[in-house]
């Protein structure tokens, strides 16, 4: 890539890049944006391993960005990639929560086999569940989708949702009230 190329990667705005990426596939631009926050990226993975796993988890979340940016209309890319972070981090915790519940004794009998914990409820996959929420989330209102989605997936103060949305904030406390009931009522169906 020449010298020129670069200083207008690093000049460009976010949207910039992630439109280039996705029209070209050049990974060139990705590469430049998430350049721009990978020290955002390894403190949330310090929270939850050490510099060693951190570090792997910081090139593992860039492999996971190739495809899921492709895909993704993304707004603030910041924070979504913030999320993203905590949630690959979340998930490779579960993992090996997963992986130690499974262990065998000495003579090869297993000591614990429960698909139970933490993964498998009732046959229902977490992955199944997380596809499920997203399908109910698309069936709520507006008002409450947008606030339940700035509140708990964004990670957003009731006033930070307030002054994005314009709504009130008494709106607001109910918007997200409201979806997390709504929310749960329609999983809850779905998993029937």
């Amino acid at each position: 890539m020449s010298f020129i190329q670069q200083n207008i990667m690093q000049d460009a705005a976010d949207a910039d890049l992630i439109r280039e990426y996705k029209a070209s596939g050049k990974l060139d631009f990705l590469a430049a944006l998430y350049q721009r926050y990978m020290n955002l990226v390894y403190g949330v993975c310090l929270k939850y391993f050490d510099e060693e796993a951190s570090k792997d988890a910081v090139m593992q979340i860039f492999e996971e960005l190739i495809d899921k940016l492709k895909v993704h209309e993304v707004q603030n890319f910041k924070s979504w990639l913030h999320v993203l972070s905590r949630n690959h981090c979340l998930m490779k915790l579960r993992a090996m929560k997963n992986k130690e519940s499974r262990q065998v004794s000495i003579d090869d009998h297993p000591v614990v086999e429960n698909e139970e914990i933490g993964h498998h409820v009732n046959g229902i996959t977490l992955e199944d569940n997380l596809q499920s929420m997203e399908k109910c989330l698309e069936t709520l209102p507006e008002e409450q989708k947008r606030s339940v989605d700035l509140f708990y997936l964004q990670e957003k103060s009731y006033r930070e949702v307030s002054v994005i949305t314009g709504y009130e904030m008494n709106k607001v406390k109910s918007y997200i009230q409201n979806g997390k009931r709504n929310l749960k009522i329609c999983m809850e169906q779905q998993n029937v």
